[in-house]
């Protein structure tokens, strides 16, 4: 019967468009929110808000004000920023060695301080291509310091082919949220870099000294 195909196409087209359930389209790189979501995403009171940015409150209570929308993601996803610790760093070039791809580039001078594993070196040049990295994590488990972690991000994209290469400043520089992949130290303590928190250079390696109570439950009783 002529139309009948029509109006099934129809009714799945209004089902879509009026059942919450139906509704799997997710704002994305920017939200929309008001003047509540806004003081949430901010972490500012209200008022502040309302004293520092009239305007942008003015957007907030119409619900046009734009924060930045971030999706769900395990904390062990492998993410294409890289967390890297200065003070846990020797500069071996384990890392590079074991890349692949060959992405990491480590130029080292001596430094001559001495350290119980042996001189640690000065970095002169750390720099990764992530625009050749495939995010497999070899460096990151070839690392004996704990000193290079996956990220947590996953925007990729630039504007320019030589800003994907992400040099020391920027390693430096950057926000401290590990993934947890191939950490089970920081896995061990929920830790969930999407929660904000940046972990510090002396928590975030494997070989953490014991405390009391674990020295005496795991080698005292033996």
């Amino acid at each position: 019967m002529y139309g009948m195909g029509l109006a099934k196409g129809l009714v799945v087209t209004a089902k879509n468009l009026i059942l919450p359930s139906r509704m799997m389209t997710v704002q994305y790189p920017d939200r929309k929110v008001g003047l509540l979501g806004l003081a949430k995403a901010t972490g500012e009171p209200i008022t502040d808000i309302i004293r520092k940015d009239p305007l942008t409150a003015v957007k907030a209570l119409l619900g046009l004000a734009e924060v930045k929308a971030s999706l769900p993601q395990h904390p062990r996803f492998r993410g294409e920023e890289f967390s890297w610790y200065e003070q846990r760093c020797t500069g071996c070039a384990s890392c590079a060695k074991y890349c692949p791809l060959g992405i990491i580039e480590i130029v080292t001078s001596e430094s001559g301080d001495q350290m119980q594993e042996g001189q640690k070196y000065h970095l002169d040049k750390f720099d990764i291509d992530i625009g050749r990295c495939m995010f497999c994590g070899l460096c990151v488990e070839a690392c004996p310091y704990d000193a290079l972690h996956m990220g947590s991000g996953f925007e990729e994209g630039q504007y320019r082919r030589q800003d994907l290469v992400i040099d020391k400043r920027r390693l430096v520089s950057s926000k401290k949220k590990p993934s947890t992949w191939f950490r089970p130290q920081l896995a061990s303590k929920n830790y969930d870099p999407q929660d904000g928190k940046n972990v510090k250079w002396d928590k975030a390696g494997r070989h953490e000294k014991p405390s009391l109570k674990e020295q005496q439950e795991k080698w005292a009783k033996r």
